[in-house]
């Protein structure tokens, strides 16, 4: 894929505050946000406010002030850049829109070629599209952090490029190759730079999706593939953020089957659980700890995020079997903690089990790293530790944000900063 994107709609000589330095080191030309919402956006500056400011780092307004519209040091140039004037200190995990979307398109049967950035805003899809009528799609998840020198931090995106891919081949779908999808995050994030909150504050969530936008009547995989990227600043997940989240075992639904599409980040999977966790979040619970199907006795995750369970030095996490999603942040706790001396087991692991461990914990790329403080099964309820909020689970988010976050020697090579 080419380095620099293409971009719908543009004008050929705009003003020069509407320049990017893109991932090419050559000038994108954006067009300036759309204002739909005054109090998401900010109607005064435009999406790269320019100012010049060699050595800037800090974070604060223009008159010293504790208050939202803050100036930040841009890794795309020797300029200032000026936040979108929304209060990070309160960031919830919800859909804020921001400027940019990218959107790349083929035919079945052809590769995607380059693609382009767009407004954010509603798509328009045939009745019959294959991913409105028979669920062909796939999304993933990942986030940008900034740095404190103002660089902007990406974690493993090409494990979400394969796992997209590996996703795509279990629903009959062409993919964009592991570059073309890293290049298309990162042409993303740094068309919206400005939602990146401040080092601590938060990260940009970045969710692409692989539909079937063809129309087709009969079942068959779609003759048109869109391939979207669109991003948005958030907090944490669970409103309790670090503190121990509590967990209710179901015992009737499930969320995956041996043989079906538990192992991939196809969208029905998320359909499947809204029932459960409804109900479970209607009784005051965080959310649902599922078994298997055939024995009824084995974990397998939670609604969005794996599950790991702590016995001493031991950490155990069920094995990925074909019903279970291989969660990057999964995969990456699982090196860590091998890293720092704990012993790893990737196995069937009971749910007698889980009630007897001395900590409980979830990961995921929205949650990171979740302590559980509580599991209900079969009407009992065990707690674990004081506060919930685990050593091991402590250490381990420690671990894992510090890298993420740029606080930390990237010795794994996991981080791809953007410069």
């Amino acid at each position: 894929m080419e380095s620099g994107a293409v971009f719908a709609g543009l004008h050929p000589n705009p003003p020069s505050h509407h320049l990017l330095l893109g991932p090419s080191r050559s000038a994108i030309k954006l067009l300036p946000p759309l204002v739909t919402d005054k109090k998401l956006f900010s109607s005064h500056p435009p999406p790269l406010q320019l100012q010049k400011q060699l050595h800037f780092a800090s974070f604060s307004n223009h008159n010293g002030n504790n208050v939202n519209s803050l100036r930040v040091a841009s890794p795309t140039s020797n300029v200032a850049l000026e936040l979108a004037d929304i209060d990070w200190d309160n960031l919830g995990f919800g859909l804020m829109p921001t400027d940019y979307m990218y959107i790349m398109k083929c035919s079945q049967g052809e590769p995607f070629s380059k693609g382009q950035l767009q407004r954010f805003g509603n798509i328009e899809l045939s009745p019959s599209a294959g991913v409105l009528n028979y669920g062909q799609g796939l999304f993933e998840g990942l986030k940008a952090y900034r740095k404190h020198d103002g660089n902007i931090l990406l974690f493993r995106p090409e494990e979400n490029a394969q796992r997209l891919r590996m996703g795509a081949e279990r629903m009959c779908m062409p993919a964009p190759t592991v570059e073309q999808f890293v290049e298309a995050v990162k042409d993303t994030v740094l068309a919206n730079e400005r939602w990146i909150p401040p080092p601590g504050k938060g990260s940009l969530y970045i969710r692409p999706l692989l539909m079937g936008s063809g129309a087709v009547l009969g079942l068959a995989p779609a003759p048109e593939y869109t391939f979207l990227i669109y991003v948005s600043p958030v907090g944490n997940y669970f409103k309790e953020g670090l503190a121990p989240i509590n967990l209710i075992v179901e015992t009737e639904m499930h969320r995956a089957t041996p043989g079906g599409t538990g192992g991939v980040k196809t969208i029905g999977n998320y359909a499947a659980v809204l029932q459960a966790q409804s109900a479970a979040k209607a009784k005051g619970f965080s959310d649902v700890l599922y078994l298997d199907s055939i024995h009824k006795k084995y974990l397998e995750e939670v609604s969005s995020c794996n599950v790991f369970v702590v016995k001493g030095n031991k950490i155990s996490t069920p094995a990925i079997k074909g019903t279970i999603l291989p969660g990057i942040t999964r995969k990456s706790i699982l090196d860590v903690a091998r890293s720092q001396g704990f012993e790893v087991a990737e196995r069937y692991v009971t749910v007698d089990e889980l009630l007897e461990a001395d900590e409980v914990f979830c990961t995921g790329t929205a949650v990171v790293v979740s302590p559980v403080g509580s599991i209900t099964y079969l009407n009992k309820r065990v707690t674990y530790g004081s506060d919930g909020v685990g050593r091991v689970s402590q250490q381990l988010y420690s671990a894992l944000t510090s890298l993420q976050m740029g606080l930390a020697d990237d010795k794994m090579g996991w981080i791809v900063e953007l410069k």
